[in-house]
């Protein structure tokens, strides 16, 4: 046996060892697919396969990196180079380059990506003059996005008349004619957009069948990492590409399926055995990841749902602590109680900032834990904000490189033919766009027959026109024998971006300034990678492409802190420790996904991810009230904590027994027992008496709740002695130091100057301090 096959326990090896034939592997969290994906690639390279024959589909580049590497090890790093592995998009962006004159466009098109998609389709809105509050751009860019995960081409959409009339009644019935345009700016721009690279490729493999059955008889061992997440686009071309000889491996977790708002269907893998003739059907259920009670409460969980595959996941781990469930008051409370906890731990374990992560349903739950993470001085990165390619100084010089590889860009040209000012005016553009239109020409191609055409433009803006086009020219011819990284650092410099910023002068602009700096970094670091691939250049198109299909996960970072993301983002990822932070009704599960049975469970699938990421202990959080929409609401917790079983659970707040409190005189109905009915509202922030905790409890309690032990309210008779000079710690601000003390009585105030607040005046019969000198 060869000596990686030992690695893996009985259930993994069986379908690394299947060759042949159509195959789907039902694997449980933490069970370890990567591992049989990775070897099932080395074993049927060790039979004789050409890795040239063999293609795998992930959702990571990160994933594929990592495959690719385990591979090398095994097989060797030179066989390995010649797999095609990737994501869905980077593999079929590949493949349209190479087929793209198949479909009229150039093979250096443009990808573009959801902002310069959505800046094309408002531009569209405002040039047909349509009221900009009803066709709001993001929303018609969504609308677009799904038409065409759905295989609805413009073509399609005019043939279906309810299509036309549900938008009609939706008050956008021009909404054909915009999606209609947005296409054919596009094309005449030489670019595709992120759902293009799949609508296309089902395009050609269905039009052209001398290309598909190129690719069948390449690709005659297919594998797909995550089937639970692939939507029908997905689905049709690995259908298409496998029909042939039908050596499809796919492997998934169908209680892990958390994608259907952007249009992952789960009944593809349901449904897959009846896709393919004789399938052999392989389960993990050994979790080698989290503890039996972390493993147990997710099962308990995700058990409740009606529409799975039969498995039992189990582990060998030990039992582990239970898993933590505390309600606090507010969001505020919440976000200073996981700080404290995360700080608590890593002194009493020594553990590293890394090993924490924070989950949440909502990017805008992430400000109360950033705040309580600032003020304990423990650092965080938060995942899925503005990706470092989003920013504006970077877009800038990714513009005019992309300019250079594709000049029919027209929102790389927009963005940067008067940045840095050259006096090239909205009204002169505008004029140039209307050109190109009425010529069915790129406004870059405009501008070079200008003397040609009959454009109402004076002599003066020519020249600085001709002027941009020929030092785009010149850049170019740059790009013929130069790599990625001397076209982007003569551009940066010779464009006027960098000393433009260096006027700015403020810490703004040297940040932006270090930002480009960062990028050329980078970009010489991607030149040197190529040079190790058999079939890479390091040139300019490569780098485009590469940022163009890179995700927010996929960048490597060695600082280590503590991990913010939402729980759609933390999938595929694991860490000792987690906390679920917002666990309320309308928040988790969400408000806008509990209509249907279908959706509901979708958010308990999401609930099962967010659980099943963690290794050694979890954290379930919830409040009381919080602020939603700018209005603090009362809050009631998630049914989710509800479902999970309560031998598995430590309650830090003791759970409280529901009693109706009657709206009307009870004594008009005779005698009755009032012992049954709440007769009175808890007061705020006190644990309810149905449930007294025992001392034990208690303990805990105030060990984890620094907010009621630690920094109790100052009386006037604590305060008393409080004078300039002392020092002070607050719950919210920190340190500080007094600097003055006014007032008397109820209206004494004392002025402090806090570390992390700044000077904040303070009425002390309020104030939460605490005397440290």
């Amino acid at each position: 046996m060869e000596s990686y096959l030992a690695e893996l326990n009985d259930a993994q090896r069986a379908p690394v060892l299947q060759k042949d034939g159509a195959m789907i592997v039902i694997a449980g969290a933490g069970s370890g697919k990567t591992r049989v994906l990775t070897y099932r690639i080395a074993y049927l390279m060790s039979k004789g396969v050409d890795p040239f024959n063999i293609l795998s589909l992930t959702f990571t580049n990160k994933a594929a990196r990592e495959m690719k590497k385990r591979i090398s090890q095994i097989v060797g790093s030179s066989e390995a180079k010649n797999l095609w592995m990737g994501t869905f998009h980077s593999i079929f962006a590949k493949m349209l380059r190479v087929e793209a004159d198949k479909l009229g466009y150039p093979s250096n098109f443009t990808i573009y990506d959801t902002q310069d998609s959505q800046r094309l389709i408002s531009a569209i809105i405002k040039e047909m003059g349509l009221d900009k509050d009803i066709y709001k751009y993001k929303q018609v860019y969504s609308r677009i996005s799904s038409y065409k995960n759905s295989l609805i081409t413009v073509k399609a959409y005019f043939q279906n008349p309810e299509l036309r009339e549900a938008d009609a009644m939706a008050k956008k019935p021009r909404l054909g004619d915009i999606y209609k345009n947005y296409v054919e700016r596009c094309f005449k721009a030489g670019a595709m957009d992120f759902d293009d690279l799949l609508l296309k490729t089902n395009e050609l493999l269905n039009r052209f069948p001398e290309v598909l059955q190129k690719y069948q008889n390449r690709f005659r061992y297919i594998l797909v990492d995550e089937y639970q997440d692939t939507n029908h686009s997905q689905y049709l071309i690995v259908k298409a590409l496998s029909d042939k000889f039908q050596n499809i491996c796919v492997v998934g977790d169908d209680a892990q399926s958390i994608y259907a708002f952007r249009g992952a269907n789960i009944n593809n893998i349901l449904n897959f055995q009846k896709d393919y003739d004789n399938v052999q059907m392989y389960r993990l259920e050994q979790n080698y990841r989290s503890t039996k009670n972390i493993v147990n409460a997710a099962n308990s969980i995700i058990e409740k749902n009606k529409t799975k595959l039969d498995k039992v996941v189990w582990t060998a781990n030990d039992d582990g602590p239970k898993i933590v469930v505390n309600r606090l008051l507010t969001d505020g409370d919440e976000g200073r109680y996981v700080a404290s906890s995360i700080f608590e731990n890593k002194m009493q374990k020594q553990m590293n900032n890394g090993d924490f992560a924070i989950l949440y349903r909502t990017n805008a739950q992430s400000r109360a834990m950033e705040d309580a993470l600032r003020k304990r001085e423990i650092p965080y990165r938060i995942y899925g904000g503005l990706s470092f390619y989003q920013r504006k100084e970077i877009k800038d010089v990714l513009s005019y490189l992309r300019l250079l590889v594709n000049p029919n860009d027209e929102e790389a040209l927009k963005r940067i033919i008067n940045f840095p000012a050259r006096g090239i005016g909205s009204t002169t553009i505008d004029k140039l766009t209307i050109a190109a239109n009425l010529y069915s020409k790129s406004v870059f191609e405009i501008i070079e027959n200008l003397d040609h055409l009959d454009l109402k433009i004076n002599s003066g803006t020519r020249n600085k026109l001709t002027n941009f086009v020929n030092m785009i020219k010149s850049f170019k011819i740059l790009t013929e024998n130069a790599d990625a990284f001397v076209v982007a650092d003569t551009v940066a410099k010779k464009t006027g971006l960098v000393q433009e910023l260096k006027k700015d002068g403020t810490p703004e602009g040297i940040a932006k300034i270090e930002n480009i700096e960062e990028l050329l970094n980078g970009i010489k670091d991607f030149v040197e990678g190529q040079e190790e691939l058999a079939d890479a250049s390091g040139s300019l198109a490569e780098f485009l492409e590469d940022v163009a299909l890179a995700t927010d996960m996929d960048k490597e970072t060695n600082e280590d802190h503590v991990a913010l993301m939402t729980i759609h983002l933390a999938k595929g990822l694991e860490f000792p420790y987690v906390y679920i932070v917002g666990m309320e009704e309308d928040l988790f599960p969400s408000g806008m996904s509990m209509s249907t049975r279908s959706e509901l469970e979708e958010e308990r699938r999401l609930f099962y991810v967010a659980l099943t990421r963690a290794e050694k202990q979890a954290y379930l959080t919830y409040t009381q009230s919080r602020y939603r929409w700018g209005k603090l609401v009362d809050a009631e917790p998630s049914r989710f904590i509800e479902e999970i079983d309560e031998v598995y659970m430590n309650y830090m707040i003791p759970q409280e027994d529901y009693k109706y409190k009657p709206l009307m005189d009870l004594d008009i109905f005779g005698d009755v027992d009032k012992s049954k009915f709440r007769q009175s509202k808890p007061k705020s922030g006190t644990p309810p008496p149905a449930h007294k905790p025992n001392e034990e409890q208690l303990r805990k309690l105030r060990k984890l709740r620094p907010t009621t032990t630690d920094y109790p309210t100052a009386s006037i008779k604590d305060t008393v002695k409080l004078e300039a000079g002392n020092e002070v710690e607050h719950i919210r601000f920190g340190k500080g130091k007094v600097l003055n003390i006014d007032g008397v009585g109820q209206d004494k105030k004392a002025e402090i100057n806090f570390e992390n607040g700044g000077v904040k005046k303070l009425l002390l019969r309020f104030a939460k301090l605490k005397l440290l000198s």
